[in-house]
């Protein structure tokens, strides 16, 4: 690696390897250079009418340490490389899957010197942080905490996992997120009005296509329309086919924003509901290829557990809610076998909707005879309140409801449940109550 990548221009060159610009991937000659051309992540960075404290800092040229967590081609590395131009900084790049304390101390050593001799400062761009062990990780901390080097990690893990606390103290997190449908299609847009690609005429629904089933991954588009058209050739016209081989992913029939997204989750519950696994499973994949939002499906996991399982199986909601925290701490593509694994437990749970029933009735009669107020035994300021843990089996005789409420009964266990009917019948009788 030189020891100056950067030349005197504001910008930094399109790669540190010696292959030509003009030989370079599509992705790599597209890479956006200034936070002008940048697209998406406007929760990190906002607009320049309205710019994050991270714009601010960036168009400033005052970088700061920083992990970047985001998926793949959600814009990491040209971020990294934004911010370095934008500071005139010598840009150093390593992958943490290749690299180790050597070439760290190398990297650590050149900017050494570089601030010595021109008081130059060094932005330090390490792929795949958490690859690094802790001794690896702990390498940099010096050279971090002195400002030696303004370190940018990438990561597609969640870095509170997978990164030292001592250097995460040290850094900035930020999340990336999946590129959408629109901004990868304006990068596939500006390929073409560029002339990147072999000269081919792109129809708007290939376009359509490529940016809604890239996942949210800009590099695999560009990556597929620059094949596409190069096999097809010059003055060609892309087809839906050609655009589906470049890709390796077969056209969808669904819309996550139209009707086939309720449809595909209405089939997915009633499938679900019907104890049917294999249709269940078959209406996830087609909602994930179709680049449905986890966190949308895994919310229908909960909701289901508890509206159609119940106390048949309590463990349904734990499956459900640890599937939805696997999502946030995971994220795509790896949550889809936490996805997986929630949908065929709560396809074979048993089924009962006698907690959704009971919170109705008892939402009903509210609604129809309004609030009873507590009676005064039960009260914050309780008075002559009989703790039932002073009686044998912690089962007293004092009545708990209001006046009005006492023997209506909202929950009934359905056949599900044998197990929670037996209990409720046996605290009925010790309380009285039979």
């Amino acid at each position: 690696m030189s020891d100056q990548l950067f030349d005197s221009g504001d910008q930094a060159p399109l790669s540190a390897t010696p292959v030509p610009p003009a030989d370079a991937p599509l992705a790599v000659r597209l890479r956006p250079r200034t936070l002008d051309e940048l697209v998406g992540q406007e929760h990190l960075l906002g607009t320049p009418e309205q710019p994050t404290t991270l714009r601010r800092a960036i168009a400033e040229g005052r970088p700061h340490s920083m992990v970047l967590h985001g998926p793949p081609g959600s814009g990491k590395t040209t971020l990294a490389r934004i911010v370095a131009g934008s500071a005139r900084a010598a840009f150093e790049e390593l992958s943490a899957v290749q690299a180790g304390r050597a070439e760290v101390r190398g990297v650590i050593e050149r900017a050494a010197h570089r601030r010595r001799a021109r008081g130059e400062p060094t932005v330090f761009f390490l792929d795949e942080i958490h690859r690094f062990n802790k001794a690896q990780q702990d390498a940099l901390l010096p050279a971090v905490e002195e400002g030696l080097v303004t370190l940018i990690g990438a990561t597609t893990e969640n870095p509170y996992f997978e990164v030292n606390s001592a250097l995460l103290s040290r850094c900035q997190v930020y999340e990336l997120h999946e590129l959408r449908a629109q901004d990868i299609e304006a990068l596939l847009r500006r390929a073409l009005e560029r002339g990147e690609c072999a000269a081919a005429t792109v129809p708007d629904e290939v376009l359509d296509f490529l940016a809604a089933r890239a996942g949210g991954d800009a590099r695999s588009a560009l990556t597929a329309l620059e094949l596409a058209c190069e096999t097809a050739g010059a003055g060609a016209t892309i087809t839906q086919a050609a655009a589906e081989q470049a890709l390796q992913r077969k056209a969808l029939r669904f819309d996550r924003a139209g009707d086939q997204h309720y449809d595909y989750i209405s089939a997915w519950i009633k499938a679900t509901r019907a104890s049917d696994p294999d249709a269940a499973l078959y209406y996830l994949a087609v909602m994930l290829e179709g680049g449905e939002d986890a966190r949308f499906l895994v919310r229908r996991m909960v909701i289901l557990a508890s509206e159609d399982i119940g106390n048949a199986d309590p463990q349904a909601l734990v499956i459900a809610t640890a599937a939805a925290a696997a999502v946030e701490h995971v994220g795509l593509p790896e949550c889809i076998h936490a996805l997986s694994q929630a949908t065929i437990y709560l396809a074979l749970a048993p089924k009962s909707k006698a907690a959704t029933r009971s919170i109705g009735a008892a939402i009903h009669h509210v609604r129809q005879f309004g609030a009873a107020s507590p009676p005064p035994q039960v009260r914050s300021r309780a008075v002559g309140y009989d703790s039932p843990h002073d009686h044998p089996g912690h089962l007293g005789p004092q009545e708990v409801a209001p006046d009005d409420v006492v023997g209506v009964r909202f929950y009934e266990p359905d056949e599900m449940e044998a197990q929670m009917r037996a209990r409720l019948e046996e605290i009925r009788r010790g309380r009285g109550r039979a």
